[in-house]
């Protein structure tokens, strides 16, 4: 205890002679290298904060490697706590008497540095980061496998270094926060290890030497394909960037695959009709589409790759049944003519298109025993994109343009078959004008969607319907079982159920009171069709009557407007009276010019080029 106390007391000597003064930093203190040892607390500030302003564009040196970076604290907004710093410095010699005394004895004999708080602008510090990323990155290549020609080799991987973002940060605000310069810092990084090793390898380099080592045989039934060595070397996926196995997928499957797979596909093919020369039918038997199995095939193809002795390979299809097969074609009863008819056709180029073009969208339909065919159905709605273009056509009874002008030809002649072949039409709309070129009162218009030519196959066999084409002539021809009927037509004259509408337009150049016939015009007029259809054992099938109704063309008068002249002045004298004498103008009389109306007469097949 005496000894204790002994220590105590010598303890409580030494510090009190050590205390010093409570208000200034002890001596051996040091704050980011700089001695402020027996300074107060605003002196340390002072000097410390006129050194650091001194130091904002002076850079510091960072290293990796070959690279070099000069960086300012300015740059990065770097900012440092003085004041926290000058605190803490006073208080590693602070306290009471005796215990500050042997605080500072301890700061005298080992010294004492403080670190002061550091900040920097994040969005900068982040963007210094990247930048030395991009220039100390070297990331790891990984072992791969290699072609030189078709000897199979290995490219050794080796590993790499990537920058230490958070370890970076902190060097880098701490560095910028000191007061010393002149020292290079380096910039810690870290090993960015390979991933695949050459061991890593050993079995995908034999694989990839079995794989080449011969040909192979791709088979599909009684055909085969050989793939030499050659073309396999393109097919196959190399290990490399981080793999290790051996695959198909290489530059040239794709191609070959592509290939391979356009020469084995089929599209199924129906059952269909041709058109004997002398005019019969022959059915076209059907045939089964195929459809190449890729992932099967190709798993097979990789399997006799990998195998040194077994080098050939399957191909796997699938069969695609076609939707008509011969059998169930057969059992339709399409074996002979049931209607026909023919129209001629003419106009410009984009009315031909359109009446070849819808030809061809109704070309070979079916229609099944009581199935109601539908013309707007069958086509769809006639648009340009699907190719048709502007023609002649007729827009509420006027002669005009529009899209698919001339495909009432075609609707035409259809109804006119139907018409021959006794079958049920259901639904028919004749021209707002009539058109002379079509059988009177058989004409049949449509417009999508709203305006329809259907028929039903009221037979018990199938129906096809085909279209021909030819360079001014239209046939529609339906064939089935021939029922033999007996189709009889009764057409009445066409009429003038009207006057003629007449329209007057005004004329400037014309003197008033003179009116000039532009054109004639027609009355409106018309017309019905009776048809009876009788079976083969004389049986009234059908008894209908159609009547067509056509609008007037308009008789268009133009009627002067403008003023006449004014009469000229007349001429007096003081010596002699004359008797005027009254003379006839030299100015024609206006007359009003009506046109006669007449019965209009049958004009040629052939439309003009104004006529849908």
């Amino acid at each position: 205890m005496l000894v204790v106390a002994l220590l105590v007391f010598l303890a409580f000597v030494v510090g009190m002679v050590f205390a010093g003064s409570a208000d200034r930093i002890a001596t051996g203190v040091h704050i980011a290298g700089v001695d402020v040892g027996g300074l107060t607390p605003a002196q340390a500030r002072a000097r410390l904060e006129a050194r650091s302003a001194k130091l904002q564009s002076v850079p510091v040196v960072f290293v990796s490697g070959t690279h070099r970076f000069e960086i300012t604290p300015a740059r990065l907004g770097v900012k440092v706590d003085w004041g926290a710093a000058v605190a803490e410095a006073q208080d590693s010699g602070g306290g009471f008497g005796p215990l500050r005394g042997l605080k500072r004895l301890e700061a005298q004999l080992f010294g004492a540095d403080v670190s002061p708080p550091v900040h920097a602008f994040d969005t900068a510090l982040a963007f210094q980061l990247t930048l030395i990323a991009r220039e100390v990155n070297q990331p790891h290549r990984d072992a791969a496998v290699d072609l030189r020609g078709l000897k199979v080799a290995v490219v050794p991987g080796q590993d790499g270094q990537i920058l230490d973002r958070k370890a970076a940060a902190d060097v880098l605000v701490r560095s910028l926060g000191s007061l010393e310069r002149g020292t290079v810092v380096p910039i810690p990084v870290v090993t960015d290890a390979q991933t695949v090793t050459e061991d890593d390898l050993t079995e995908a380099v034999e694989q990839a030497r079995t794989a080449l080592s011969a040909p192979v045989r791709l088979k599909l039934g009684p055909t085969t394909w050989r793939l030499p060595r050659w073309k396999i070397a393109p097919l196959l996926d190399l290990p490399d960037h981080g793999a290790n196995t051996l695959a198909l997928g290489g530059t040239g499957e794709e191609r070959w695959m592509t290939r391979l797979t356009h020469t084995i596909n089929r599209e199924p093919r129906d059952a269909s009709w041709s058109i004997t020369s002398k005019g019969g039918l022959r059915l076209i038997p059907d045939r089964p589409g195929v459809l190449i199995r890729r992932e099967v095939t190709e798993k097979a193809l990789m399997a006799a790759l990998l195998s040194p002795t077994d080098r050939v390979a399957n191909v796997s299809v699938n069969s695609l049944p076609p939707s008509l097969t011969t059998e169930r074609a057969k059992g339709m009863g399409i074996v002979g003519l049931v209607g026909s008819y023919e129209t001629i056709y003419g106009g410009d180029a984009n009315r031909i298109n359109n009446v070849q073009l819808v030809s061809r969208l109704i070309d070979r339909t079916l229609i099944g025993p009581g199935a109601t065919f539908s013309f707007n159905d069958t086509t769809g709605e006639r648009t340009e994109a699907k190719g048709f273009k502007e023609a002649p056509v007729i827009i509420n009874g006027e002669l005009g343009t529009g899209i698919a002008g001339g495909v009432c030809q075609v609707s035409t002649t259809v109804f006119n078959a139907a018409y021959e072949a006794g079958l049920e039409i259901t639904e028919r709309t004749n021209h707002a004008l009539y058109i002379s070129h079509y059988p009177l009162g058989r004409d049949a218009t449509v417009n999508y969607p709203d305006i329809d030519l259907k028929f039903v196959n009221d037979t018990p066999h199938w129906l096809l319907l085909r279209t021909f084409v030819g360079s001014d002539s239209l046939v529609v021809n339906l064939y089935g079982t021939p029922v033999d009927r007996r189709v009889v037509s009764e057409t009445a004259p066409l009429t003038a159920s009207g006057p003629v509408p007449i329209e007057q337009v005004d004329d400037p150049n014309l003197l008033k009171g003179q009116k000039v016939l532009e054109t004639s015009g027609l009355p409106p007029q018309e017309t019905s069709v009776q048809r009876k259809v009788y079976s083969a054992t004389g049986e009234l099938l059908h008894d209908d009557t159609w009547t067509s109704y056509y609008q007037g063309e308009k008789r268009v008068v133009r009627v002067g407007t403008k003023e006449p002249p004014p009469p000229p002045k007349p001429t007096t004298t003081t010596e002699t009276e004359t008797t005027p004498t009254t003379t006839t103008p030299s100015s024609t009389t206006p007359t009003d010019t009506t046109p006669s109306t007449t019965t209009p007469t049958q004009r040629s097949k052939a439309p003009t080029p104004n006529q849908p």
